[in-house]
């Protein structure tokens, strides 16, 4: 089973039909301005959500449903966001750069091979200073239900040469869960 599979067969726990309120906040917050690539962004909702404030989004995921669906969510709404199938692991292929990269659930899913070469990928995508904006899973969410886990120490050893973390909060990771979504990290980084 994959990505493509669940959006195929239902509406996955993580397609909750809003934004993350991590990402209402920092926009609220002027934290994600500029140019702004949302990567594994499912049905888009982040991604709206910023291109209704003015922002020019551009969303990306792996499963061709899930891009589908927000390409037709921002048709009736009438965005300006744009969505693309593609690889997380190679957005170097998109030909652009971008001054924010938002991510919520994307890298707790990458195996610890991937991660390293999210980093690289995420990094030749953005331009230097910009931000990085990652909620994930923590490891503080009980039981096993659910995707990996993640660390403060893991984040930081992939991201420890060429980015400074500027950041880390313990956040909640709004999903369609028993309880309130899951335990999750929000960590700022910026590209060096």
């Amino acid at each position: 089973m994959g990505f493509e599979w669940a959006y195929q067969n239902g509406v996955p726990p993580w397609d909750i039909g809003r934004p993350q309120p991590a990402i209402l906040r920092l926009a609220e917050q002027g934290l994600i301005a500029g140019d702004v690539i949302d990567v594994g962004c499912g049905t888009g909702e982040n991604a709206l959500y910023l291109a209704s404030r003015g922002l020019e989004v551009v969303g990306v995921d792996a499963a061709p449903t899930a891009v589908a669906r927000a390409q037709e969510k921002a048709r009736l709404q009438g965005s300006g966001a744009t969505f693309l199938v593609a690889d997380a692991l190679e957005l170097q292929t998109l030909g652009r750069t971008f001054d924010v990269a938002i991510d919520c659930g994307l890298f707790h899913t990458f195996s610890d091979a991937d991660r390293t070469r999210f980093e690289r990928s995420l990094h030749r995508t953005l331009r230097a200073g910009a931000r990085y904006v990652l909620l994930c899973f923590s490891e503080h969410q009980p039981g096993d239900l659910g995707p990996r886990r993640v660390t403060q120490a893991e984040i930081r050893a992939t991201f420890g040469t060429a980015w400074t973390v500027d950041s880390f909060v313990a956040d909640r990771f709004a999903a369609q869960l028993p309880g309130d979504g899951a335990e999750a990290w929000l960590a700022l980084l910026t590209r060096i």
